[in-house]
This record gives C-alpha cells, structure tokens and sequence, in this order.
C-alpha cells in the first residue's frame, strides 16, 4: 500500500506492507520534485515486494560497507590487508556522508571514482574499486539494492603516481649476491632470507614461514603452503591466494646455504638462537646496507623488489612466461603479464629480434631426407 504526501517544496512516498509474521513494515522516501516521480518509486517498491526483494532496511552506503566489512571479511584478511579497507571506509564516509546505498547512481559513483583516480596510482584506484564491487554485489545478495551501481564503471588514475617497480641488473643482482654471500654465518639470518628472495622470488611472508619439513634436499624442492602475518605479530596464516600454494625447484647453491642454519636447531629455517624471525625492518635495514657496499642507487627498492629483479633475471635469461607464473603463484599468466609488461617490453625487441632470424631460416634451412637419411634442400 502506498501514501504520498507534500512537505514543503517536495514530495514523500511512503510503503506498508506485513512481513511472513503479520508485523506491519515500512518505507519512505522524502525529497521528490512531483507526486508523479514519487508514485514511479512506489511502483518500483510495490514490484519489489512481489519479487521478495523489499526491505525496510536501507542503511547508508559507509554504514552497510562497514558491517559488511565486519561480517564477510575482517576475519579472513591480514591486519596488512584491513588497512586498505579501513581507508576505503574512510573515503566512503568522507564522500558519501548518510547517503542512503538504495540512492546511490552509476553515474554518482562514477563520478566518485573519476575524481579519486585524479589524485591516485592506477593500483589504488583499482583495488579500491574492487573492494567497493565486492560491498555493492553483496548488498544485492542480502535484498538491501537490486542494482550494482558499480557496473561497467570506467576508471581513471594519474599517470604521474603509478612508479614502475625497481629491480637489478644481472651484473647487480651477481654484485649483491657476494656482498650478502662474504663472510656469511648462521647469525646473519637477513642474508640468508635476502639470498632465499633473489633465488626464489618468494614473498617475505611465505619465506620467514619456511620450515625444514618443507625443504626437500633430495629432490631440490621447496613447498610453499602458509604465510607469516608478520604485521599481526607472527599468526601463520595461508598464502596471499589459492594458486599461492605451490612447489618449486631450487638450486644447489641455496640449499647449501640453507642447510648451514640448521645449527640454529629450530623448527623454522629463519629463526634465530634468540627464538625470533628478522621482520620487515631488520631484513630491508641489511638490504639497504649491502645495496650501498656494492655502490648500487635504488630510491624506494625494498624487500619485495627483490621479487622483481627475479622476475627480471628469469626474463634475461629466457625463461618460458608460464613457468614464471607458475614459479611465482600467480592464478595465471594474464595476471603476471600484467604485472610485469614494463619487463616484459623491454625484453620485447630481443625477442622480435631473435622472432625474425628464426624467420629467415624458413626454406633455408637443411632438412633431412626420411627416405634416405641425407640431407636435401627444400
């Protein structure tokens, strides 16, 4: 049943209906310019009533993201991970104010994503919006709206703000890798976990989680199933995602490294005779450190560039995209493509280089006859 009503300037609707107990509901909206328009809304109501989807819920948009925050995911992230949730909290309150989910447009929200991209990274940008997507098609899940304002959104960012990734050289990475290597012992645990990086590409979090039983020296494997949320203070948790768990081959040179810090006599491989893992601070300190011995300049390189420059090293030496993927526990190989085209176009032009020489051969080249085992041109 619906009621329309002036007040002031504007019109309201007003919806009642009796839930599957008999308890009378309710829902209005205030703020129509004709009676007309405020009939078309009731309608729309009345319609969703019979198709189940009416609610006398309509919370604000930063409400609903924060109980939906609250509900689907605080406790299945990492403390790292929350803190981007938390800022995009802070930017949905910020913009959006008591603004009801249920009057919120595609075209308001686009216009919100247009001027957030104007000050932000592409990568910000992105996964602001994927967090954001996320709320919006669950809040169609819970009856709150039936339609996703966040579809088929255009985004933009600044350009100036997205840095591409810094990594070394061959020569560099082969500079570093003595530095960290001279004069090594057990007790220089950040150098060991540093050399584990270049050689592996491993995540901080996947390598301070290491245990032995995860080393297989006989067949120069290692297994990578959990992560160390060093953020939180040393909870185990799984890999950053599904396709994270994964088994990778390793080379001789790391694992005689490694097995030097058995004498630690600990369950994980990185854990001092003082019973703690290096973090975050203590391995980039010791990065920074050999970095400036070996006279290498890097702004903003860090632990997780050294990812990179393994990335950039398997590239250099011609190394297949899938088994990098593979190496590195990305889903697929459109999503390492993505996030190292700047490598992979620099490697581009040796690659169309070696493309066209292969190219050449054809009808140049020495075949072998299959009926008399000579070799003849074709």
């Amino acid at each position: 049943m619906a009621n329309f009503m002036k007040r002031g300037s504007k019109w309201q609707a007003r919806i009642t209906w009796r839930d599957d107990l008999g308890k009378l509901r309710q829902k209005s909206k205030l703020g129509f310019e004709t009676k007309q328009q405020a009939k078309q809304w009731a309608i729309e109501q009345e319609k969703k009533h019979i198709d189940g989807q009416l609610t006398d819920n309509d919370p604000a948009f930063a409400n609903y993201f924060d109980e939906w925050f609250s509900t689907y995911k605080k406790d299945k992230i990492s403390l790292s991970t929350q803190r981007l949730y938390f800022k995009t909290s802070e930017r949905i309150h910020k913009h959006w104010g008591n603004k009801k989910i249920s009057d919120v447009t595609r075209r308001q929200y686009q216009k919100f994503m247009n001027n957030f991209g104007k000050k932000h990274a592409k990568e910000t940008v992105q996964k602001t919006n994927s967090i954001i997507r996320a709320c919006v098609k669950d809040a169609i899940l819970d009856g709150i709206i039936t339609r996703d304002f966040t579809q088929r959104i255009e985004l933009t960012w600044d350009k100036s703000r997205t840095v591409k990734v810094k990594y070394l050289s061959i020569e560099q990475i082969n500079s570093l890798v003595n530095s960290l290597k001279s004069d090594i012992k057990p007790t220089y645990i950040s150098r060991y976990m540093i050399l584990t990086a270049i050689y592996t590409g491993m995540r901080l979090g996947e390598i301070m989680a290491l245990k032995w039983s995860d080393i297989n020296f006989n067949f120069k494997t290692i297994t990578i199933s959990k992560s160390y949320d060093y953020v939180s203070g040393g909870k185990i948790k799984p890999p950053k995602t599904e396709s994270s768990n994964r088994t990778i081959s390793v080379n001789q040179s790391l694992l005689d490294l490694l097995n030097q810090l058995k004498e630690n006599d600990h369950d994980f491989v990185f854990m001092g005779s003082n019973g703690k893992i290096p973090g975050s601070t203590a391995v980039n300190k010791t990065l920074k450190k050999h970095l400036a011995l070996c006279g290498i300049e890097r702004n903003n390189f860090h632990f997780h560039s050294l990812r990179h420059s393994h990335v950039a090293y398997l590239l250099a030496n011609n190394i297949d995209l899938y088994a990098i993927s593979q190496r590195l526990g990305h889903s697929n190989m459109t999503t390492t493509a993505k996030k190292y085209a700047y490598l992979i176009d620099e490697y581009r032009a040796r690659s169309n280089q070696r493309i066209n020489q292969a190219l050449e051969k054809i009808g140049k080249e020495k075949q072998k006859d299959t009926k008399n085992d000579g070799l003849m041109y074709k």
